[in-house]
């Protein structure tokens, strides 16, 4: 079964609140989607299948002991990806450079409150070397596709992560930002990408292009999906000197709900 069905968070929360779909047969349908996808450059490190459908079961069988675990987890079994400079425990992070490669124990506070929030990683993307660059072709692990012709480029830094949403492998993908690499590869794949204001996601667990500058980004099909996404993940954090205090009360009262996300789906506060 590998039928173009929509990955956008809204519809998915809707299955998985009536009843009409499962954590578990999503990850089947993500999983058999991607083996009809071959592009060998998009991924570097993926998660193992068992894995991904343990982890989708473990959701279901909390939301089947507990009937509002789907409403508090709003991210409930939505796939997503990271890419590969940000940092996920015993995954590898390479930044495209299979040299500099370690792994850590400890996952980015970024990723933390999205696996928090019951999204499902699917794996690590490829991007341009250490995110240097605008194009996506500076990867010793190879181009990623573009999904529209595979004579043009996908755009980078955050080519991978770009182009696995763009293809429907996952509904959102984190990147990085520092001169446009969340931006460019959003504009040449026609999906959203959105920089958030410097500091309001944390950026420990990042490779840094240029510290002053990174920002985590994110990509998504749709403006609101990359909002829910937002509102998810971002956190004032105490220890990245480079985070910043919240600017508004509503932002302020999400921060002081994180690393437990509580708020209710849909509270979606675009900030570019």
């Amino acid at each position: 079964m590998h039928e173009k069905k929509s990955l956008q968070i809204a519809d998915l929360r809707k299955a998985f609140l009536t009843g009409e779909l499962s954590a578990r047969e999503l990850i089947d349908r993500v999983l058999a989607r991607s083996a009809h996808w071959y592009d060998p450059a998009l991924w570097i490190t993926r998660t193992n299948h068992p894995d991904l459908r343990h982890r989708a079961s473990d959701l279901d069988a909390a939301a089947a002991a507990d009937p509002d675990f789907i409403k508090r987890s709003v991210l409930f079994g939505i796939p997503f990806a990271v890419k590969d400079n940000i940092d996920v425990a015993g995954m590898p992070t390479t930044a495209a450079c299979p040299a500099f490669a370690y792994t850590l124990s400890e996952t980015a506070p970024v990723v933390r409150l999205l696996l928090s929030a019951g999204a499902v990683l699917v794996g690590k993307t490829n991007l341009d070397q250490f995110a240097t660059g605008l194009v996506g072709t500076r990867s010793p692990y190879g181009v990623p596709r573009n999904p529209f012709d595979a004579r043009y480029i996908p755009g980078g830094s955050s080519s991978g992560s770009a182009v696995a949403v763009a293809t429907g492998l996952v509904s959102f993908a984190l990147g990085t930002d520092t001169a446009g690499s969340g931006r460019v590869p959003a504009a040449f794949n026609n999906i959203v990408g959105l920089k958030p204001t410097r500091g309001l996601l944390s950026t420990r667990g990042v490779v840094p292009a240029c510290r002053s500058l990174d920002c985590v980004s994110v990509f998504a099909v749709s403006a609101h999906d990359a909002g829910a996404v937002l509102d998810a993940a971002a956190w004032f954090d105490l220890h990245d000197p480079l985070a910043r205090e919240a600017s508004s009360a509503e932002i302020a009262e999400l921060w002081s709900e994180a690393p437990i996300w509580r708020a209710a789906f849909g509270r979606s506060r675009l900030l570019w």
